[in-house]
């Protein structure tokens, strides 16, 4: 593998949604500009690159995954030539820009399904994946969609059903077909072209399925899949047949000669369904594939010692060579903050562990926007909700409005995430932000050393520092605690150990976990005292020794 591409191996990698990073134009919406604007406090983060959410041209019916064309900016966020400004921006302050390419399925108004519906003899028929009726007008099998009921829709024109695995405004592309394949390989090339170093592969899984449509099997192992929700009907059928087809290596492989044909570029797989790590170390595990894999894992565990050994040790056992990207949030999961905090301890002590934790394990980081500020989940009323997940399963499941909410950048009203419009007027943003938030802004933070943002900021500083930390191996200790997680860091003769305390109560660290001469790195660990050789771990301590 060429040193040329290596920065994103151990980086980390701030995702923004551009929906809700800053509104440089005053109509409520964040949009490229205002990234653009903002960019400095990203670089001053500390971090390797941007991860940037799609700001493609679309009806926005999922904000922006349902793509109308893949080489032009949606209006909402600005044109092409504010994304070459953001991304000469962004290489001035050495940060690596990231987009997503969303190959898997695009919007219904694109040129390429509004040609394909017209017939089935057409020169792009065969671009989507369409199917007749079952004898009984039923549609052509049991798959389900995310967003819940069939996988199917009629389309009254062509008189067929299409595939959609999301919205059905979403219909999945047919990547079987050379044709889409060589659109899409333009499109690679397009951005490539541009100065864009990477590409993160939205929902890589589904790009092929089974070309025979057979039923999908129900799961009889009582588990629910780290990307859905139990309340999810698709939870209960077993992807075999539906998602991760062993033909998408080929697809992978041919992407990959795309992007080793520019210096510098790299590949993130998004990867999910039935066993996420086993799928990325298939995806990321030879050279001629994808660099590295954004995996699901982390989303879907509770946060205790034993989800934690046990995900380590499924991690080492099948990843091998390859490489992860752990992140512990993002724009489709609840906030951290909400999603582990036990209700008893610290926040704050809390908010550094369970963000210091990820980025400790042996693999790459992506930070969600927010989790730097320890953001909440915001409690979206229904009538203000915009998520159509959400909105088909509340309230059991509220969807994903509640970690998409704006930044929150001062102490002004709406958090600072607006500029006022041409008439002089603040608009309301297109989600609500949290009094939380607002009290909790990127302002405050930044003036305060005991800010969450502050620990967060040293922490990226020294990691970025230690080789162990970036691209060491990674061993489990048996701690001797129920509650105490630890592992060692390492890379030729440094080595980190790394110790966590999930509890809500002190503990006395072991000292038969250290090495002889190993000291605390007392300005990177938090909550824990030292008293002569007797080391105490407050709750939810994070402790690292070298």
């Amino acid at each position: 593998m060429s040193d040329q591409i290596e920065w994103w191996r151990g980086g980390v990698i701030y995702q923004i949604y551009p929906r809700s990073f800053m509104d440089a134009n005053g109509d409520g919406i964040g949009d490229l500009k205002g990234i653009t604007q903002k960019l400095d406090y990203v670089a001053d983060l500390g971090v390797d690159g941007i991860w940037i959410s799609p700001f493609f041209k679309s009806p926005m019916k999922d904000f922006g995954y349902d793509v109308a064309d893949y080489r032009e900016v949606d209006p909402m966020f600005g044109c092409l030539n504010d994304f070459k400004e953001l991304l000469d921006k962004a290489h001035s302050l050495n940060l690596k820009v990231m987009i997503d390419q969303v190959w898997s399925h695009s919007s219904n108004e694109h040129e390429w399904f509004i040609e394909s519906r017209e017939s089935a003899n057409n020169a792009k028929s065969d671009w989507y994946i369409w199917a007749e009726a079952k004898p009984d007008g039923t549609p052509p099998n049991n798959w389900l969609s995310y967003f819940g009921g069939p996988a199917w829709t009629w389309d009254t024109k062509r008189k067929q059903y299409y595939l959609h695995h999301f919205l059905r405004e979403q219909p999945a592309l047919n990547i079987w077909n050379t044709d889409v394949r060589a659109e899409l390989i333009d499109t690679a090339r397009f951005w490539f072209d541009m100065g864009v170093d990477g590409f993160r592969l939205d929902a890589m899984h589904q790009y092929l399925a089974d070309p025979l449509l057979r039923d999908n099997p129900a799961r009889t192992d009582g588990s629910t899949p780290s990307d859905l929700p139990p309340e999810n009907p698709l939870s209960m059928q077993s992807r075999t047949n539906s998602a991760n087809h062993a033909g998408t290596i080929e697809w992978l492989n041919i992407i990959r000669e795309i992007s080793d044909e520019y210096q510098d570029r790299a590949l993130m797989a998004e990867v999910g369904g039935e066993d996420a790590a086993q799928v990325a170390a298939n995806y990321v595990q030879a050279s001629d594939r994808f660099h590295f894999a954004y995996t699901f894992d982390l989303f879907s565990c509770s946060y205790n010692k034993s989800d934690m050994e046990a995900l380590f040790k499924n991690t080492e056992e099948v990843i091998g060579t390859g490489w992860l990207c752990w992140s512990n949030s993002n724009h489709d999961v609840q906030r951290v903050a909400s999603r582990w905090y036990p209700g008893q301890g610290n926040q704050s002590d809390f908010n550094y562990q369970a963000s210091i934790l990820p980025m400790s394990m042996r693999g790459s980081y992506c930070m969600y926007q927010g989790e730097e500020l320890g953001f909440k989940e915001t409690d979206v009323p229904f009538e203000k909700m915009q998520d159509p997940y959400g909105i088909e399963f509340y309230p059991e499941f509220k969807g994903r409005d509640g970690c998409r909410t704006p930044m929150a950048w001062d102490h002004t009203e709406h958090g600072g995430f607006s500029a006022v419009d041409a008439d002089g007027n603040l608009p309301e943003p297109w989600l609500p932000l949290s009094q939380q938030h607002i009290e909790d802004n990127v302002s405050w933070q930044k003036e305060h050393e005991g800010s969450i943002y502050y620990r967060m900021k040293k922490y990226i500083a020294w990691r970025k520092k230690e080789p162990a930390m970036r691209t060491g191996a990674v061993e489990l200790i048996e701690s001797g605690e129920e509650n105490i997680l630890a592992f060692v860091r390492s890379e030729g003769d440094d080595h980190i150990m790394c110790v966590f305390n999930f509890s809500y109560e002190e503990k006395i660290m072991d000292q038969k976990l250290l090495k002889d001469g190993q000291k605390l790195i007392e300005n990177i660990s938090s909550a824990v005292k030292v008293e002569g050789d007797q080391i105490t771990l407050m709750p939810f301590a994070v402790a690292l020794f070298k």
